[in-house]
């Protein structure tokens, strides 16, 4: 059986941190800024953990 890949889409997309958690961006961050909020547009600029509920299935796209 060959070795699994990882999927290179996600790998570009998340970071691991020292924890073992998964680092992401926010999505609605490319366009139209105009109809956002102040608040909106400072929150969606940080970047921010995946949800616990996700990650079983995230690490096993992430198998190396």
């Amino acid at each position: 059986m060959p070795k699994m890949k990882s999927h290179r889409g996600l790998a570009k997309r998340v970071k691991k941190t020292g924890s073992g958690k998964l680092k992401r961006s926010h999505a609605y961050t490319s366009h139209r800024f105009h109809g956002k909020t102040k608040d909106q547009r400072r929150h969606l600029a940080k970047a921010t953990t995946v949800d616990a509920t996700d990650m079983k299935r995230i690490k096993y796209m992430l198998v190396k």
